[in-house]
């Protein structure tokens, strides 16, 4: 039978409330006279589901985003509170990195390993609600990457390394009017989405990194993989001409803007300009943009795609090093009007002799919303 458990009624050991059964799972049930039954059967209120939060699902767009945002804080102590929610300005925004907190503990808010299993719950159903809903996209890009994580820790990487050591925070009150951050990361990943007025104005700085590159752990996971196959491919659908006019003769061991670079973008636009292609090479361009911005809810993601496809002639391609961008040193440009997008191949941390990406998404114009 599907037992419903009524809030006159507690359910022994008291964590099962919280947990995500798929098995059917025995458990006492002390009713208010006292008295006792052994039922199993399957619990059917899973509240550590992201997927559900019933006082939100009829709720869209920012209407939804602010109400996940109350219902997790909802769910904090007043002191949680008072470290996740914290002042909006330029130093707090820039306090993010790609490195694992035993290298950078200057990360702001929760962290995610201090949260219980129905606070962690609602956070998750937040960075969901923000992120893009494509495969190997967005939000599931993230579970892979704090997987990831986990498995540098189980593999040589220790303690600093898990999917525990990831942080959220907001900077400024969540709110309809006003300006205020989503920010949210750890090792190898940032996500800071600013919303002015109740509209996105900026989803960058958006870092993604990952170590180890090859599938790895049960299910295979292969994050950033969509991001290399789609910048090779345009390099594989250039010409000889194009490839020398693309080729830069630096050698980058690393993205120029990740954090701590903030506003310094390349004076001069340098490599091969996307009005000299055909419109099946600009495709490929614009498939390899979309990677990087469908990390984004996706009604939002359309309209900064749009954007980037009416500035594509105007944009520019550059490399270094080798064309599959699989050896370590092998680096991409893309540098528009407004978007840039830099992936870098670096030799491995904790898994020696393997390569990983790191790789950065942001914007010209609208880096923290513009705001700074």
């Amino acid at each position: 039978p599907v037992i419903v458990i009524s809030d006159k009624a507690t359910i022994n050991p008291a964590s099962q409330t919280t947990q995500n059964f798929t098995n059917p799972v025995s458990y006492t049930v002390t009713a208010e006279d006292n008295s006792t039954a052994l039922y199993t059967s399957t619990i059917t209120k899973n509240t550590g589901n992201t997927n559900e939060n019933t006082d939100c699902n009829t709720a869209t767009g920012i209407t939804k985003i602010i109400c996940l945002t109350d219902a997790f804080k909802s769910t904090l102590s007043a002191s949680q509170i008072s470290t996740v929610q914290l002042e909006y300005n330029a130093t707090n925004a820039a306090k993010w990195s790609n490195l694992p907190n035993g290298l950078y503990n200057g990360r702001l808010g929760i962290r995610l390993g201090d949260l219980n299993s129905t606070q962690l719950s609602s956070a998750k159903a937040l960075i969901k609600e923000v992120t893009g809903s494509i495969t190997n996209e967005g939000f599931d890009e993230i579970q892979q990457l704090w997987a990831a994580d986990d498995y540098l820790g189980a593999n040589g990487g220790g303690s600093t390394y898990s999917a525990g050591q990831f942080f959220i925070a907001f900077l400024g009150t969540p709110s309809t009017t006003g300006i205020w951050e989503l920010q949210t990361g750890g090792h190898h990943l940032a996500v800071a989405n600013t919303y002015k007025n109740g509209e996105l104005t900026g989803a960058t700085p958006s870092f993604r990194a990952v170590e180890p590159f090859a599938p790895f752990g049960d299910k295979s996971y292969a994050p950033i993989l969509q991001e290399r196959d789609a910048l090779a491919a345009i390099l594989s659908s250039l010409s000889t001409s194009e490839l020398a006019s693309a080729k830069l003769s630096s050698t980058f061991t690393d993205i120029l803007l990740g954090p701590g670079k903030d506003k310094q973008f390349p004076s001069t636009k340098v490599g091969l300009k996307v009005n000299t292609l055909n419109n099946t090479q600009k495709n490929t361009i614009l498939n390899a943009i979309k990677t990087y911005v469908y990390d984004v809810n996706d009604t939002q993601a359309s309209v900064i795609l749009a954007k980037y496809e009416r500035e594509l002639d105007e944009t520019f391609i550059a490399y270094s090093g080798n064309a599959s961008l699989t050896i370590q040193n092998d680096y991409i440009r893309i540098d528009g009007p407004s978007v840039w997008i830099e992936y870098s191949v670096q030799g491995g941390i904790v898994i020696r002799g393997t390569p990983h990406p790191h790789s950065i998404w942001r914007d010209h114009l609208t880096d923290y919303g513009a705001n700074f």
